[in-house]
């Protein structure tokens, strides 16, 4: 049985493989808790930075996150679309 993903955690155009929609899973999940900033949200995904860093930019290709440069990093955030949920 696969475990259930977050519905935006699929990038079109690649495939997608259970590890790597597990993590974009805790990574949205993360940031609809208002997580805005890569280590925030690597300590509450329990990911890497660096591995949260590579699937931000997957998500931010796909819109479903944006990025804003504050200070000396870049707050990230679910865009309208990253924020739908599937009937």
């Amino acid at each position: 049985m696969t475990p259930p993903y977050h519905p935006r955690a699929y990038i079109s155009g690649m495939r997608n493989v259970n590890r790597g929609l597990a993590s974009r899973s805790k990574i949205i999940e993360a940031m609809e808790k208002g997580k805005t900033r890569i280590i925030e949200i690597s300590e509450k995904a329990g990911l890497t930075e660096s591995c949260v860093s590579h699937h931000l930019k997957l998500l931010l290709k796909q819109r479903v996150v944006s990025s804003a440069a504050v200070g000396r990093g870049n707050r990230w955030t679910l865009t309208k679309y990253g924020q739908e949920k599937l009937g």
